[in-house]
């Protein structure tokens, strides 16, 4: 007996009937015009990369979450005919993890773009991620990215055009998070962290907020790093959130090390003060971002109600130099679209998107469906949603399906109308029917 077929998509990963296409169009559409006001032009990148683009990159947890691609015939030939050949040996591409990997590469293969290039992304990535609510395995990211200069000029930018999406969808509630890598590494430093362990401490502090101050220390206890470091380190941290700590960081008070990273967000946020991000920037010496690539400022989103953040990024002004000979400095930052969408609609944000048709063109027996045809064309070219109704069962029927699909007028078709050139409209809110000339259907639907 055949095993039943589910029906159901893949763990993570999901179906996107009418409405939701609707609000991630609307949501897609309002990202793309504000990062192009910006300046920021688009970029595409394939789904799939070379495995020795993507490895190395997001560190040992990153890695870890990286789709590996299976198919090339020649090796899976080698492994059905008994050579030593293993699972990772066959895969050498997967899927993107991210967009700014993929950016790197094109910036470094590309020698005929602009010097200081401005691009947007707004792509699916993939991680074979637990999923759990807002965190899927198939995800968009939205991303803006600057290459080519160091300027804190370009880190405000990044951070003003995410800003001003999040306000052009209503959002007023957001915070923009805002350290520096480098005053982070000083402080795990002075915590009495090893700078070869360094990467580990940062990635158990990037789950501060998933995990809590207890799961922190335990992971640096389950690490080898020692419980009472992790604890020197959030005390640490928890000081220097307080008022003024970023000045006294700055000017050298608290020790040298912390002066060029904190010198780097004082200007930073004296850049942003005039743009979009401006009320919502703070400084938060415990953000992390647990992506080994980040140089400089980084930045994550986070806001009310939603666990997790709505986006981040940063500097990373090495990783382009990983891809050729030469460096060159970037920064970027990457709104979540699923995130986006799940605040929205648990908010109730989203008005009418005009989902589905407007009007049911409906039709007796004896009207051909030429005729039929004809009606719709003539409505759709006065700019109406409009859906013709393929069969002829009573009328009564094709109102009712109408009212069930949701369109506000039916368009009722009889020879009469046929022959002077009319057409029947009923409201099928109120109740109301009137016939109209078939050139002023429209105006009396818009009404």
């Amino acid at each position: 007996m055949s095993q039943a077929i589910s029906t159901k998509p893949p763990g993570g990963m999901r179906d996107f009937l009418a409405a939701d296409v609707a609000r991630r169009r609307f949501v897609i559409g309002t990202v793309q015009r504000v990062y192009e006001s910006f300046g920021f032009v688009p970029l595409e990148t394939p789904t799939i990369e070379n495995l020795t683009t993507l490895l190395g990159k997001y560190g040992p947890e990153g890695d870890q979450l990286l789709y590996r691609i299976l198919h090339r015939r020649e090796k899976l030939t080698r492994a059905l005919e008994g050579d030593a050949v293993t699972e990772l040996d066959l895969a050498d591409e997967g899927l993107r993890y991210d967009l700014t990997v993929p950016l790197a590469r094109v910036v470094a293969n590309y020698r005929n773009l602009p010097a200081f290039y401005k691009r947007y992304a707004i792509q699916p990535v993939w991680r074979a991620d637990r999923p759990a609510k807002g965190r899927f395995r198939e995800f968009y990211q939205c991303d803006v990215d600057v290459t080519g200069t160091k300027s804190l000029v370009a880190d405000a930018e990044v951070c003003g055009a995410v800003s001003k999406v999040l306000l052009e969808l209503g959002f007023a509630d957001f915070k923009v998070h805002v350290n520096h890598r480098e005053l982070l590494r000083a402080l795990v430093a002075a915590a009495g962290i090893d700078a070869a362990r360094e990467g580990l401490a940062l990635i158990a502090l990037d789950k501060l907020d998933k995990v809590g101050r207890d799961g922190v220390v335990a992971e640096f206890e389950q690490k080898g790093l020692g419980a009472d470091k992790a604890t020197k380190l959030l005390e640490q941290l928890e000081a220097a959130r307080a008022d003024g700590a970023l000045a006294r960081l700055a000017s050298g008070e608290l020790g040298a090390a912390f002066v060029p990273g904190a010198q780097e967000l004082q200007e930073l946020f004296a850049a942003a003060a005039a743009g979009p991000a401006a009320s919502h920037l703070v400084f938060d010496p415990t953000l992390a971002r647990g992506l080994s690539y980040y140089t400089g400022p980084i930045f994550e989103i986070t806001c009310a109600g939603l666990s997790g953040s709505m986006g981040g990024g940063g500097r990373y002004d090495n990783l382009i130099g990983m891809f050729g000979k030469q460096q060159i400095p970037a920064v970027g930052f990457s709104l979540g679209l699923e995130r986006v969408l799940l605040v929205m609609e648990e908010r109730g944000m989203f008005g009418d998107l005009g989902v589905g048709p407007e009007v049911l063109l409906c039709r007796f027996a004896d009207v051909a469906p030429a005729a039929a045809i004809a009606a719709a064309s003539a409505l759709r070219a006065q700019g109406l949603r409009v859906e013709v109704f393929a069969d002829t069962p009573q009328l009564g029927k094709q109102l009712t399906y109408a009212s069930n699909l949701g369109a506000p007028f039916a368009a009722i078709l009889g020879a009469a109308e046929v022959a002077a050139g009319t057409i029947a409209l009923k409201n099928l809110i109120t109740g109301e029917q009137q016939t109209v000339p078939l050139a002023d259907a429209a105006r009396l639907v818009r009404a």
